[in-house]
């Protein structure tokens, strides 16, 4: 690979991963990131003394490409696996906590014990969603048809009811797809459940950040790029993307480190778009995908973040999921915000909320605080120090049904240019590990094919 060069547009999971895997393979790569940091939609940023992530990340043990990339870029250290699957959930309507939990048994007797104990079900929706548990985990991931039908249609053929949906599949699914059961595709829900908690015992594990994203996803990522030679230019744009000769294309960086302001790479061999869908779009020459319009067919999918500092602590666990409430998750950011002194900082993370993510935050705290004191009686005559919101309009894409069809593969039809992002033909949703798969394929595709042409070319010369 001496030689050849490389250019990635996106510093996000998929543009570092896709980067670190072409420079290892000898190329000189280029990362171009237009924010002042690396990190995508996992970052961090300072509010007052608090660092604030802009979204409650976690990841499950299953996700190997992810922890691959933590573990290349040295940070397993600042990160925590559970060492068993446990969730605390408790339902504001009854009062009552119960948890999903798994046992050190072979899939699917992990989960029995949990199921069977589980106070938010009853004994006839218990035994209904261990038949629909055991149907799931035979359904094929390759058959196109799951990706036609809705996984809320799917759990109603299986006699799934609708607390049984909200206590247990919603519970999972809006965290992991960002979408309700009726607004899933039925391959990507199955994916989910079966890879997360019907493939290995441990595989549902829940992983999280113990420091701000932003030092795994940003200061820690861009030490190791650096170190592996890659040139990382944050505030860089690429204002175009042109066809230079058959077998690579001209880039043309605007950016503030370039000596004046601007400039073009040619015949880059392996040029990587880690960018949002409609970016990609617009940056895609004439001809570069069959169906180009797809990618604006590709919905996006909000996330809303509320944050509120207590004075006090009220919630004693890493984090809860909540029932009969209009909060779905709280986690405790405390240990890793900066926040000093008593006091406790807490994240809802709301998925899926397109009704929620532009209301004012005078209405959203109206909204949140009374939920809180019904979920957490803790926080009744607690004051709150600090309240605000995040907003991730597009945080994900929407996997709806029939969305497999929208989203591409890594190769184009332009040689040496490829794709990669959550949104690409993954066969995840749009998770962290997902990012990181869709760069790695890209980076491995890009290196196949420049090693088919460069045999090719050793071939014709001799």
């Amino acid at each position: 690979m001496t030689g050849r060069t490389a250019v990635v547009v996106g510093g996000g999971l998929a543009g570092i991963t896709a980067a670190l895997r072409l420079a290892d393979a000898g190329m000189a790569v280029t990362l171009a990131e237009a924010r002042p940091r690396l990190g995508g939609l996992a970052f961090s940023f300072k509010r007052g003394d608090l660092w604030v992530d802009n979204g409650q990340h976690v990841f499950l043990r299953c996700c190997t490409a992810y922890i691959g990339l933590l573990e290349r870029l040295g940070v397993m250290d600042r990160v925590r696996i559970q060492p068993r699957l446990d969730v605390p959930v408790r339902d504001v309507r009854t009062g009552r906590t119960g948890a999903l939990r798994r046992a050190g048994l072979p899939v699917p007797l992990h989960l029995v014990k949990s199921l069977a104990l589980y106070p938010h079900m009853g004994l006839a929706d218990k035994a209904a969603t261990g038949r629909a548990a055991l149907a799931l985990r035979g359904l094929d991931l390759d058959d196109p048809a799951l990706d036609q039908e809705s996984f809320g249609d799917w759990l109603r053929r299986h006699g799934q009811s609708a607390r049984a949906v909200e206590s247990l599949w919603d519970l999972v699914g809006v965290a992991t797809l960002n979408a309700v059961a009726d607004e899933s595709s039925l391959a990507l829900a199955a994916m989910v459940f079966k890879t997360g908690l019907l493939s290995d015992p441990g595989a549902s594990d829940i992983g999280f950040a113990t420091v701000p994203l932003g030092a795994l996803h940003d200061e820690a990522a861009r030490a190791v790029l650096e170190r592996a030679g890659v040139r990382v230019l944050l505030r860089t744009r690429v204002s175009a993307i042109e066809a230079s000769s058959p077998r690579g294309h001209s880039v043309l960086l605007e950016g503030e480190r370039l000596d004046g302001g601007a400039e073009r790479i040619e015949d880059v061999d392996a040029l990587v778009l880690a960018v949002a869908q409609d970016a990609a779009h617009d940056l895609l020459p004439p001809g570069s995908l069959e169906h180009p319009e797809r990618l604006l067919e590709l919905d996006y999918a909000p996330i809303l973040n509320v944050h509120v500092v207590y004075d006090r602590t009220v919630l004693e666990q890493p984090f809860l999921a909540a029932l009969g409430s209009p909060i779905q998750w709280v986690f405790d950011r405390t240990p890793h915000s900066g926040l000093t002194g008593p006091g406790q900082y807490l994240a809802l993370s709301q998925s899926a909320v397109r009704d929620e993510i532009d209301l004012p935050v005078a209405e959203l705290r109206r909204r949140y605080l009374p939920e809180l004191e019904r979920l957490l009686p803790a926080s009744k005559g607690a004051a709150v120090t600090e309240f605000f919101v995040t907003r991730e309009r597009t945080a994900t894409f929407a996997p709806t049904p029939g969305s497999a069809r929208l989203r591409p593969s890594a190769r184009t039809l332009g040689p040496g240019l490829y794709l990669a992002g959550a949104w690409t033909a993954t066969g995840w949703p749009a998770t962290m590990e997902g990012a990181v798969r869709s760069g790695e394929t890209a980076a491995q595709a890009a290196l196949a094919d420049t090693a088919k042409l460069a045999d090719a070319l050793a071939t014709a010369t001799d």
